[in-house]
């Protein structure tokens, strides 16, 4: 895992995000997803500098396609706004 990835699993990991359960590294079909809440079939990407949009737009169009919803953000949103990110998390969770 990358520095970001580990800063976000260490405050989503062993439910300490409002008691969700998240897994990490989990494949699904052809990919792996970096972060998924199996429960409320949700999804969390972190994104680097290495995403391509074609590649995104098809990964996301399967999994959405199997029931699943996705919330991506930018490395640098996890370092700049982790607050911020957590919230968005919680509120895709939620709602």
């Amino acid at each position: 895992m990358t520095d970001v990835e580990q800063k976000l699993w260490f405050a989503i990991r062993d439910r300490r995000l409002a008691g969700f359960k998240f897994r990490r590294q989990t494949t699904i079909g052809p990919f792996v997803v970096d972060f998924l809440c199996v429960e409320k079939r949700l999804i969390v990407e972190l994104d680097g500098g290495q995403h391509n949009e074609q590649a995104d737009a098809n990964r996301t169009a399967f999994l959405e396609a199997r029931g699943y919803r996705l919330v991506r953000f930018w490395n640098n949103e996890v370092n700049e706004s982790f607050e911020g990110v957590l919230s968005s998390i919680l509120e895709a969770l939620t709602n």
